[in-house]
């Protein structure tokens, strides 16, 4: 063997041959020249091989670990780390591809299903705000609509604040464990909500629930790629975030409901609304501390049976498919936390700030007309039950829209370029809404109502992005790290684009639109300039690693302790 190909390259091929110069790197992947020359030769280059290699064999021996000297340093690398699985590592292991998909199906019944009803738990509370508020309940409660603005960012402050902590403790104690302690305590913040009287009891409460909610996407994303490959978390997440339109069908309905309950004991429907859902997501905490799993390799539990999940051949499988796809995955056990070292470490990988950068824009365009959506239904004439059930068309098409964008980035392989498309389809939306005549006439307010249905269903690239930063962090530390940093500057945009639309500007917010267009045409541009970034750094390594012969290669493998996306044997996707 020549050596080990670098990871995370554009596209991925398991087989190799005799007439095939291989580049070597930690993941034991082949490379071949075709390509290295591909990785930067632009999108449509990219797109052929990973369809030409779509087909990934990873149950050929060794396929990662196939030189003795980089399985023998991987190993001690498991062992050290005390890993969960090590006892389940082995380089010569082989399964069937049959075997593997049966797995998969298990592990989708399993882990996956329960972790997408929790995230159901997390957006049900986390938006019902929005439902309550054609309830009057800002007049109810004495506030103005730049209140409720004041009281969201006090919300996104908060969220954002734990997002950083509350990784740093699920990775010490165990998402497991961590997870339904957060999602016990946002539903009883919820549920009292049902006593908020005035604007300062509100304010409390937005804070209370941004704690708590806080860490929990970065966390579960973490917590899936324990059982996932890189490409099946890509699909995995893709489904994850359809939560975001099925919470808010389900939520609608709900509300359509609790809201008819007001006038019981005295009460008014919005509080019937927080006090039922919180004791809904509840129950969904409650059932975490018996669902969840530490790892594939410890199942077995009260609810979960004295055996435990799968069977010994089926951890084995389980382990080294994942550890193939990544090694890196076992360099940290599950409730190993990360140092102050390795944490500053994390924040200073330079390499993945630009994703970051993207975070804090492509999002906002989007979060105005959707947030506002019901309550301007409302004042456009619309009732209060109408204003809630014709937000659910705009939630289904968005569950749609929801997949196909993460599964084109699958396909192709390619990321910067297709997370434009969330938009370029929002754009011209945007334009439309600001030249439409400020009418409240029938066919204006559904000409408006069809506008902002569209622009809130937008593809939705945030699970492609989080996949997309996944892959290049090449180490489980600035896994741990960087998707709690990510979600943070998501937050952040999320603050700003509470401030865009004012009260002075209802009904229509033209002031405020012109500004969602300006910063929609900049996300655009963001992303592609995203692309060329990583286009240049993996030209520079690609350049450094040339230099170096085959069995420099394999030395540099096993004796560099850099971790992360400085290493020479890393590439990027983009």
């Amino acid at each position: 063997m020549s050596g080990i190909p670098p990871a995370g390259e554009q596209s991925r091929s398991s087989t190799s041959s005799a007439d095939k110069q291989e580049l070597t790197s930690s993941a034991g992947v082949s490379r071949t020249p075709s390509q290295t020359s591909a990785d930067d030769g632009g999108f449509f280059a990219a797109a052929r091989l990973a369809v030409k290699n779509r087909h990934d064999i990873r149950t050929a021996p060794g396929t990662n670990f196939s030189d003795e000297k980089v399985a023998a340093y991987w190993k001690n690398v498991y062992d050290e780390s005390k890993y969960e699985g090590r006892h389940r590592f082995d380089p010569d292991f082989t399964w069937t591809e049959e075997e593997e998909k049966a797995l998969v199906r298990k592990l989708d019944v399993r882990i996956m299903l329960f972790v997408w009803v929790m995230f159901i738990a997390l957006d049900l509370i986390r938006r019902n705000i929005n439902r309550v508020l054609p309830d009057n309940f800002l007049k109810d409660v004495g506030m103005t609509q730049n209140d409720f603005n004041n009281g969201q960012i006090i919300y996104f402050a908060s969220f954002l604040f734990m997002e950083l902590p509350s990784g740093l403790i699920s990775k010490k104690l165990g998402a497991d464990v961590w997870i339904p302690i957060q999602i016990i305590s946002w539903s009883a913040i919820c549920s009292a909500q049902f006593a908020i009287t005035s604007r300062t009891g509100f304010f409390v409460t937005r804070w209370l629930l941004g704690a708590a909610q806080g860490g929990f996407i970065p966390d579960m994303c973490l917590y899936l790629s324990y059982f996932y490959t890189a490409k099946e978390l890509n699909a995995r997440l893709s489904w994850f975030y359809t939560v975001l339109g099925m919470s808010q069908i389900i939520g609608s309905f709900l509300a359509v409901g609790f809201i008819e309950l007001g006038g019981i004991h005295g009460h008014y429907g919005w509080q019937w609304l927080f006090a039922l859902e919180g004791l809904i997501s509840g129950i969904v905490g409650v059932l975490a501390f018996f669902l969840m799993p530490p790892s594939v390799t410890s199942t077995k539990g009260v609810v979960r049976g004295k055996s435990g999940w799968f069977n010994e051949r089926e951890e084995y499988i389980a382990v080294n498919r994942v550890l193939r796809d990544d090694p890196t995955k076992g360099e940290m056990h599950n409730r190993q936390g990360v140092g102050a070292y390795s944490l500053w470490k994390a924040i200073s990988e330079k390499d993945l700030w630009p994703i970051y950068l993207l975070g804090l824009v492509i999002y906002i365009p989007y979060q105005p007309p959707q947030t506002y959506l019901s309550a301007t239904l409302k004042q456009l004439g619309f009732s209060t039950i109408n204003s809630n059930l014709l937000a659910i068309p705009s939630q289904a098409l968005f569950v749609i829209n929801c997949l196909w964008l993460p599964w084109l980035t699958r396909r192709f392989n390619e990321y910067s370029i297709l997370s434009s498309i969330s938009n370029i389809w929002t754009l011209p939306l945007l334009i439309a809404l600001v030249t439409i005549p400020a009418s409240l006439s029938s066919y204006w307010s559904w000409v408006r109502f069809a506008l902002l249905t569209l622009i809130s269903a937008f593809p939705y690239c945030h699970p492609a992005v989080i996949s997309w930063l996944s892959q290049n962090c090449h180490s489980v530390r600035n896994r741990a790290v960087s998707v709690c940093l990510y979600n943070m500057s998501y937050q952040v945009g999320s603050i700003v684009a509470t401030q865009i639309y004012r009260s002075g500007d209802a009904p229509y917010y033209r002031r405020g639109t012109w500004g969602l267009i300006a910063i929609s045409a900049w996300a655009i541009m963001q992303c592609w300039l995203t692309k060329l970034y990583y286009i240049y750094r993996n030209r520079q390594k690609e350049a450094e690693w040339k230099r170096l012969t085959p069995d420099e290669r394999v030395e540099y493998t096993v004796t560099n302790k850099e971790q992360g996306t400085s290493r020479l044997d890393t590439r990027f996707v983009h």
